[in-house]
């Protein structure tokens, strides 16, 4: 019954997943859209549906630009929804267009310390941003330009090792009514 609540104080309010890659936001979302009786989406997925090719062709073919011009445009029409929960990619928080559209739900932050992401994206080579020789020290530096960008979030959300996505999504659905704000609170004092 606590997701009945849960549900009726967010009022349809998408929630959207940011963080770095690797940080579990398309695990964790389809959990905590099911928790909810909310419908995921994941924005890298529908940008490779409107691009017609995967993510690393677009980089490749189109360069980053391009990805993040299609990116604002999927998120565009994913803030328009509700009762959603999006992932998006790690570098959606790059542009300032695209916080007027996060704006639109609650921002939480899935936050994985460098370690955490590196044993995770380690042998990963489906991802653009990664393929270099030092994996820790590309890393590293987008985790500084962005940990900034993600501090804007509503809910910083700390991962640690081995954690099990359920559990986060538990833990995230716990805490997600302190950060809305009561609906009757002024009748009632």
């Amino acid at each position: 019954m606590a997701q009945d609540l849960i549900k009726e104080q967010l009022q349809g309010v998408n929630l959207f997943l940011i963080g770095m890659m690797g940080s579990g936001k398309s695990t964790v979302g389809p959990l905590l859209a099911e928790q909810l009786g909310y419908r995921f989406f994941d924005a890298d997925v529908l940008i490779e549906r409107v691009a017609g090719k995967a993510i690393a062709n677009i980089f490749t073919e189109d360069g980053e630009d391009t990805f993040r011009d299609l990116e604002t445009e999927v998120l565009g029409h994913l803030a328009a929804q509700t009762r959603s929960v999006i992932a998006t990619g790690g570098g959606v928080v790059l542009r300032r267009q695209n916080w007027s559209y996060l704006h639109h739900g609650l921002v939480i932050w899935l936050d994985g310390s460098l370690e955490l992401l590196l044993a995770r994206l380690q042998g990963d080579e489906a991802r653009p941003l990664l393929q270099v020789e030092n994996l820790e020290e590309r890393l590293g530096n987008l985790l500084t330009e962005r940990q900034p960008l993600y501090a804007q979030a509503d809910l910083r959300f700390p991962l640690q090792p081995d954690q099990d996505p359920l559990a986060i999504a538990g833990e995230l659905l716990a805490t997600i009514p302190g950060l809305l704000k009561p609906q009757c609170s002024a009748e009632q004092n």
